[in-house]
């Protein structure tokens, strides 16, 4: 009972990142500039596929929804990093920190398990054209979009109520937010046992995901060789090619931290890498999303001269 009280009564420092002189306000001005613009690019994204009929499909219901979620999962690291980066060690009190842990490792899994199903979607397009819309009516979207949800808030609370119920010795969390392995470090005691619990849990959500998407894709690969012309061939790949990129970047970053060792890693190497899955990435997914993708781009002309017809007035 005495190291359960100690672990929710004390504050943690979160160490951040060690920047000094004209570095401190370039990295401050450039995260933030980052960070609004992943704001920015997300909400365009749920705004334009729900005010424009052209995107009314079930891939891009589904776009929207990781953009929504996106915004959530950008902003429950980066105002810490910003804090960290103008003022330098920065205190978090135990429960704050542990609440972080939990939000943000439930939003990770809830993109995983999304991600699973937007390649399901992809599969299904392509290797069932003729039942798609039917397998695939707004009522299955629905559901599927927030079986993630809860998939993901509730895979989260093992990892999180088990680092939460440790004792912890050391304050300072070598990371600027508060997250699986930094806290560990801190521990009294041998949590090799935890270790394991973690590994398993996040492992067996993020892992099943993965051979899912890659089983699926197998599929997608395997209908699109059989299209008779080059041309069908490429519109086929076009449409998968925004998801394996995102899927890439997400996976990539993710496995790095949380599969394997932790001591095998010099510490402050995970705090560079978060900034790819807890950053870049969703600074990265609207570009990804928009950036070669017509029917997007028409959407966006047809918003535009709407705007512009509403500007002019009657």
């Amino acid at each position: 009972m005495d190291h359960l009280n100690l672990t929710w009564t004390q504050t943690f420092i979160l160490a951040g990142f060690t920047t000094t002189g004209i570095l401190r306000p370039l990295a401050f001005l450039g995260t933030l500039c980052i960070y609004l613009l992943t704001l920015a690019g997300n909400l365009f994204i749920i705004v334009l596929v729900h005010t424009d009929s052209g995107l009314s499909t079930p891939m891009y219901f589904f776009i929207s929804v990781l953009s929504f979620l996106e915004l959530w999962y950008v902003s429950t690291t980066v105002p810490t990093l910003l804090h960290t980066l103008l003022q330098g060690r920065s205190p978090i009190p135990s429960v704050a920190c542990f609440i972080q842990l939990y939000i943000f490792h439930s939003l990770g899994m809830t993109e995983c398990y999304l991600l699973g199903v937007m390649a399901l979607d992809r599969y299904l397009a392509i290797c069932r054209p003729l039942h798609y819309h039917a397998l695939m009516s707004r009522q299955v979207q629905v559901w599927l979009a927030g079986s993630t949800w809860v998939a993901g808030f509730s895979a989260a609370l093992v990892p999180a109520s088990l680092t939460g119920t440790l004792p912890y010795c050391l304050k300072e969390v070598a990371h600027y937010f508060c997250d699986l392995v930094p806290l560990m470090r801190l521990v009294c005691v041998d949590t090799s046992w935890h270790a394991r619990i973690h590994g398993a849990v996040i492992g067996v959500a993020t892992g099943c995901n993965f051979v899912l998407i890659i089983g699926l894709y197998v599929g997608i690969l395997r209908a699109v060789l059989k299209l008779p012309s080059a041309a069908s061939r490429a519109k086929a790949f076009s449409t998968c090619s925004s998801h394996m990129t995102v899927v890439a970047l997400f996976y990539a970053s993710a496995f790095t931290v949380y599969v394997g060792s932790p001591g095998s890693r010099p510490e402050g190497t995970d705090k560079l890498i978060a900034l790819v899955y807890a950053l870049l990435t969703p600074f990265l997914n609207p570009i990804i999303y928009t950036l070669r993708n017509k029917e997007v781009k028409e959407a966006v002309r047809r918003l535009t001269d709407r705007v512009k017809t509403n500007l002019r007035g009657p």
